[in-house]
């Protein structure tokens, strides 16, 4: 896909506040600091659209990218290791899961992983959450490029043994660095948008 127009639109942590408008949305997930944002920017092929931080828990909001005015990203705060309270992380789950289950305009979600760890017990959760509510998902394990190549195809199955996925569900080698799995990613994601 060739990237003509990427903006943020809103930041939004109530439904009140999302776009208006019939646009397609994909939503991306993933624990704090997995590497949504350079995710994003890799894709959009923008440096510095989305905001990458080292301090885990940046994302705090619901963040709406509008892309070639055809659809959304939709970024969600990371889960995990977020330093922040235990009353925030409960906002942050509520306004999540209603987005998550409410949201019309929902075509997909992307969950990030990284490649180089088992999937942690909340990225399980959130991967059995998703299949309960049957919303089409796609994993995408980045940091490719840190593991060598002998090592990807291991890495690859105990992410699919953990989350315990069924064939159909993609999994998605992807490199932030080099932009390996990105062309294969927007292939993916033209099918979502092509099934709206």
């Amino acid at each position: 896909m060739k990237i003509t127009d990427a903006e943020l639109i809103i930041s939004a942590v109530k439904e009140s506040q999302y776009p208006g408008g019939q646009l397609p949305e994909l939503a991306i997930v993933g624990r704090s600091n997995v590497g949504k944002s350079s995710f994003i920017n890799a894709m959009l092929q923008r440096k510095k659209l989305a905001r990458a931080s080292a301090k885990p828990g940046k994302t705090r909001t619901l963040n709406f990218y509008r892309i070639n005015q055809r659809f959304f990203f939709v970024d969600l705060p990371g889960y995990g290791y977020a330093q922040v309270s235990q009353e925030e992380k409960q906002k942050w789950a509520q306004f999540i899961e209603a987005y998550l289950s409410q949201r019309e305009h929902l075509i997909g979600v992307i969950q990030v992983v990284d490649l180089r760890h088992p999937p942690s017990k909340d990225d399980i959760v959130m991967f059995d959450w998703l299949q309960a509510m049957e919303v089409p998902t796609i994993v995408v394990a980045t940091k490719a490029d840190k593991l060598p190549r002998s090592k990807l195809q291991q890495h690859q199955k105990v992410i699919r043994e953990t989350l315990e996925m069924k064939k159909e569900t993609p999994l998605l080698l992807f490199s932030a660095e080099t932009g390996s799995g990105r062309e294969e990613a927007w292939s993916i994601i033209e099918s979502f948008l092509g099934e709206v």
